[in-house]
């Protein structure tokens, strides 16, 4: 199975249970090809547990099963070590032994991520960072792949926490759901797939597979021009009059891996300048902070998106 086909694989596999959602579900797909994590932001009872869920269940360990999957629900009463784990004395070796917290999968859905502390939100920081967690004098390493869905509510600010720029900077991309057509919501109320269709899914796909497509990802060629079209794209947002905060360079990095593993997914072995104008607004727009709240940060980084790309066309 080659990188394209364990992507399709994925993708198709997901529609089972997220139906008339193809763009969302390549978007995804694409993430964990370039190995980055993912802010879903939206509306309640759109599926956004049920993503992860589904995802998780595609992926085969090598035991056959399913890989690993924890689900993390924030709440403001969580402590790190409840997230990261804990050394546990065990009276009978007098020795301390680790209990893995519930970040140490493979697919960790963080829910509600803004309802938990800051010191919650940083303990979750440094696994998705450094991909390690650090008990005392000992470091642990999660399995792989390691993969973190986490979600918000955008409507709702009573009691939760704003992700600060440091958190939200390490997701590779923000993307939301949204409502289903009226085809798709007419299916959803025939079968209800998130229940019956994600019992009845079934892995299309081995881990060593996919590390393989990750790989794949990683080897799409990106021409010279349009990497230099990402980092004036990037660096148009810090010396914009309407940003008060720009991209990082992370950013930069996030917006070429992604363009290579959506190339991947789309059946192309190198990237395009349509890639990176589908992707500008989910891996840039959640790292910026405009002056004036009423702008559109998505509008206006397509318009930065675009001037780039059209400047490379007219060379």
């Amino acid at each position: 199975m080659n990188g394209e086909e364990a992507a399709q694989a994925l993708i198709k596999g997901a529609e089972q249970v997220i139906r008339g959602k193809r763009e969302f579900l390549e978007l995804l797909t694409a993430a964990i090809l370039a190995k980055g994590h993912v802010l879903i932001e939206d509306n309640p009872g759109l599926g956004k547990t049920t993503v992860a869920k589904t995802f998780a269940r595609l992926i085969a360990a090598p035991d056959g099963n399913p890989i690993l999957f924890k689900r993390i629900q924030f709440t403001p009463d969580l402590l790190p070590y409840d997230i990261t784990g804990v050394d546990v004395f065990d009276p009978e070796s007098r020795t301390f032994r680790f209990m893995p917290g519930p970040v140490l999968a493979n697919i960790v859905l963080a829910d509600e991520i803004n309802r938990t502390t800051p010191k919650v939100q940083s303990a979750l920081l440094e696994v998705m960072a450094e991909r390690q967690v650090t008990i005392g004098m000992t470091t642990h390493a999660p399995p792989e792949p390691f993969f973190v869905i986490a979600t918000q509510n955008p409507i709702e600010s009573e009691g939760t926490f704003p992700l600060p720029a440091a958190q939200l900077d390490r997701f590779m991309m923000r993307l939301s759901l949204g409502y289903p057509s009226r085809e798709a919501e007419i299916s959803i109320l025939d079968e209800n797939p998130a229940e019956y269709a994600l019992q009845r899914l079934t892995p299309v796909m081995q881990v060593s597979e996919l590390l393989e497509a990750q790989k794949s990802a990683e080897g799409v060629f990106c021409h010279p021009s349009l990497k230099e079209a990402i980092a004036d794209i990037v660096r148009d947002t810090r010396t914009h009059r309407n940003f008060a905060l720009g991209a990082s360079p992370r950013a930069a990095l996030h917006l070429l891996e992604a363009a290579k593993a959506v190339a991947l997914v789309r059946g192309r072995n190198f990237v395009t300048d349509e890639d990176i104008t589908t992707l500008a607004g989910s891996v840039l727009v959640h790292r910026l902070k405009t002056r004036d709240p009423r702008s559109q940060g998505e509008k206006l980084v397509r318009e930065i998106c675009f001037a780039r790309i059209e400047r490379i066309k007219t060379l």
